[in-house]
């Protein structure tokens, strides 16, 4: 007998007829001779109506009252599907992500966690019954609630099962794997059998909505092996784990994220300790910076442009708008009309062209390229948010026949 941790997403259990399909799966598995711990996100759009709930009061809601909110959305999916399975006749126990032990940082609305204590859900587990948990939430020192941040039920899944030293940990989506592109705008896309924690890491980073990147992030820490699997086709999934037995793929995926903005600070004095004392501020608001472009210095000066997530482009304007008069620097300007597109794969490091193959896709299809970043495994380029969706399949082509 296993242990298996499975998470569902909030589509998987969106209404009445999906929430018993899932009940039924952790039956079968459970019925096989598994221990199940179950970790579920909050019914379809269920987060985007209590987003707009709290629009309609304020349009500056503090970080500690909307996780009060959002948390919500998730103890309503777990009482539902605990009581779909006992209706099934399966013994179960919803629990909260602070019953469930989950100890987190002060950081509201993109909370870490600090802390899992695992000693209620092995109670319940030993008293025969599946754990069903809420997932993205938590609770800090000052037993205020607080949320992992989007998809954060992902990386409660991955921690439990890692707490858990569960046999594998499952992640149930409404696709039926990790695919080499979205293959709900790629028709050509292929799903991958397996991929690494690396490969599967950059992609999520990159904008592949299949797996939060902080999950990943932990699965590779500590070796849990998932399976991104689909809720709705019984199919084999996709396994992400340390190393793969698939030779040939240069390329694993193709990612598109149109969720950043493209700042650039002007006449920055091109003296040392100036890149520390923009980035060390925006550091301090919790502000993740990803590509970084400077020009050469002119006359004493230099720009700098760099993106950040879309959602944080007026924090972060406004940080450098007050301090630029401190340090010397000019203008902040904000474009939010961008994407960043991304090719990934180990296959890379071992192969010359890359980029070049990358780059005449994109003159084929007249892209405009403002901003490029590489590493081993992965080249993303920033370009027009217009050009995003022809990008992708550009590229698509020409590496994934």
């Amino acid at each position: 007998m296993g242990l298996i941790v499975q998470k569902f997403g909030g589509s998987s259990v969106r209404d009445r007829d999906r929430i018993f399909n899932v009940a039924r799966i952790i039956r079968n598995t459970r019925n096989a001779g598994n221990d199940v711990v179950v970790v579920v996100s909050a019914q379809g759009d269920t987060t985007d109506d209590l987003i707009a709930k709290a629009a309609e009061i304020t349009c500056n809601p503090s970080h500690r009252e909307m996780d009060m909110l959002l948390a919500a959305g998730e103890e309503i999916s777990i009482s539902l599907l605990a009581m779909a399975l006992q209706e099934l006749g399966v013994s179960s126990v919803s629990l909260t992500g602070w019953q469930a032990g989950f100890s987190t940082d002060r950081a509201y609305s993109k909370a870490r966690i600090k802390r899992l204590n695992t000693e209620r859900v092995e109670s319940e587990l030993a008293r025969n019954r599946v754990v069903v948990v809420a997932g993205f939430q938590g609770l800090n020192r000052s037993d205020d609630i607080t949320t992992l941040g989007r998809g954060g039920s992902d990386t409660s899944a991955v921690a439990l099962a890692a707490a858990l030293h569960a046999d594998r940990c499952q992640i149930f989506t409404d696709v039926e794997g990790v695919y080499t592109a979205d293959p709900r705008k790629i028709p050509k896309a292929t799903k991958l059998k397996e991929i690494t924690f690396d490969e599967m890491l950059e992609l999520a980073s990159l904008g592949a909505q299949v797996l939060n990147n902080r999950s990943v992030e932990l699965a590779k820490k500590y070796n849990v092996e998932l399976e991104v699997i689909s809720s709705i086709n019984p199919v084999p999934g996709t396994v992400v784990k340390e190393e793969t037995k698939v030779e040939g793929m240069l390329i694993k995926g193709v990612a598109k994220d149109t969720d950043i903005a493209v700042l650039t600070v002007r006449d920055v004095p091109d003296v040392p300790g100036m890149s520390f004392k923009i980035f060390s501020l925006l550091a301090q608001k919790n502000i993740n910076v990803d590509i970084i472009l400077q020009t050469t210095g002119r006359d004493g000066k230099k720009d700098m442009s760099f993106t950040v997530p879309l959602g944080d482009a007026e924090s972060a304007v406004a940080a450098l708008q007050s301090a630029t008069s401190r340090f010397g620097g000019g203008e902040v300007t904000v474009n939010k009309n961008f994407a960043k597109v991304s090719i990934v794969g180990a296959g890379m490091q071992s192969h010359s062209g890359v980029a070049s193959t990358m780059f005449e896709a994109l003159f084929n299809q007249n892209i405009n390229i403002h901003m490029i970043s590489t590493s081993e495994i992965k080249i993303s380029v920033v370009i027009d948010e217009k050009d995003a969706d022809k990008a992708v399949a550009a590229i698509h082509d020409a590496f994934i026949n």
